[in-house]
């Protein structure tokens, strides 16, 4: 098959299932929390709503509630580790919540204040332009294990609206996303599929 032959690419969002930092609603960048009971049976249940369904690509931020959750969901290998796929690096926000922050900085949000020590709105942005830049050329339909706010800032980018549109797209725990195309324009085709509501 030639590349004009290809289906055009598809991104099938995944964000890991529930931690004790996502259930507190603490900021977790870098730091490598495991996925409670729950987060593990919701790991389960995206297995059960992808089950039969094909990807050009499996791909995966190498953090550990990630990868978990694509190993649970019955992706055990050839899961392809990504850095750029990793959460915001949150800087002396790690593991926070907003209100706590918004205590020393009214009305502190990541969307609006300085990440100080970390990665801005706009690096993060990039980041996910270069997945996007990557993957585009593949074909088909590519299954991305990540987390919120990137995923969030990812189909953002993908819409080609500024990154900041994300603080519009709440996306739960344990839920997939898809991120297709109406003719010649990329767009979202879905959002929080397979949840009964937020966890976190």
């Amino acid at each position: 098959m030639t590349a004009d032959e290809r289906p055009p690419t598809r991104l099938v969002l995944v964000r890991h299932g529930e931690t004790e930092w996502s259930r507190a609603g603490r900021h977790t960048g870098r730091t490598d929390i495991p996925l409670t009971a729950a987060g593990r049976e919701q790991a389960r249940r995206i297995g059960v709503l992808l089950a039969g369904r094909r990807f050009s690509r499996i791909l995966s931020s190498p953090l550990s509630r990630a990868v978990e959750t694509s190993r649970l969901a019955g992706f055990p290998e050839g899961v392809e580790l990504d850095d750029d796929l990793q959460e915001w690096d949150y800087g002396v926000f790690e593991g926070r919540t907003r209100a706590d922050i918004s205590r020393d900085i009214p009305g502190w949000t990541v969307w609006s204040h300085p990440i100080v020590g970390g990665e801005t709105l706009e690096a993060l942005g990039r980041r996910a332009d270069r997945v996007i830049a990557s993957l585009l050329p593949i074909g088909g339909d590519v299954l991305l294990f990540s987390h919120g706010h990137f995923l969030r800032v990812l189909a953002a980018r993908w819409i080609e609206t500024e990154p900041v549109t994300a603080s519009r797209l709440e996306l739960w725990t344990a839920t997939i996303s898809e991120l297709g195309w109406e003719q010649d324009r990329r767009v979202i085709e879905a959002w929080n599929a397979g949840s009964n509501g937020p966890t976190s």
